[in-house]
């Protein structure tokens, strides 16, 4: 079984014993990220901090059973700074959007495709921006979603590994953008 715990403001997998309890939803606390990591460079952040948001299609189960994982990507180090996985409407932008850590949502911008549900999640227009494919500003964020189908097989559009229960889809998902993050430190340090 594997369990999270924080290592340097990221948190990271640890291995346990078989016998202690899988916890998947300890990997994103966004107030640990904050504190840790994004706080200590406020100072040195510029005025206008582009954040990239995206969506991508998965299902459970069933293909009927549609669930979107909204993500948000910080492109200064590459790393997921926030996730949700539900419908694809209103109510799951905002919520999506209140992931999102609060020195972002004061201080950045915020970069997403044409979904209207991102303009009304987040409100301001001053600080989103709608831009197409073309233009190169979500392309970390499109990148990140190849990774992801690529190396999580229950992704895979057309592939035999699907996730039955719910919460077993967001844990391998959590797991896959933990350790992607940890990834990310590595390489940008």
């Amino acid at each position: 079984m594997a369990k999270y715990k924080q290592v340097s403001g990221i948190l990271t997998i640890e291995d346990l014993e078989e016998s202690e309890v899988y916890e998947a939803d300890l990997i994103m606390e966004n107030d640990l990220i904050m504190k840790e990591i994004y706080e200590k460079q406020r100072g040195a952040r510029v005025a206008v901090f582009g954040i990239q948001l995206d969506e991508m299609w998965s299902f459970v189960g069933q293909k009927s059973n549609k669930q979107w994982i909204w993500l948000a990507l910080n492109p200064a180090n590459r790393q997921i700074v926030a996730m949700h996985v539900g419908g694809r409407g209103i109510t799951d932008a905002k919520t999506f959007y209140g992931n999102i850590p609060k020195a972002f949502r004061k201080d950045a911008g915020f970069f997403t495709d044409y979904w209207a549900a991102y303009r009304k999640a987040i409100g301001n227009p001053d600080i989103h921006f709608a831009v197409g494919k073309e233009s190169g500003l979500t392309a970390y964020i499109e990148r990140f979603n190849c990774t992801l189908r690529q190396r999580a097989s229950r992704l895979v559009r057309k592939g035999l590994s699907f996730s039955k229960l719910l919460e077993n889809h967001i844990g391998a998902i959590k797991y896959f953008i933990c350790n992607y993050n940890k990834e990310q430190i590595a390489l940008h340090s």
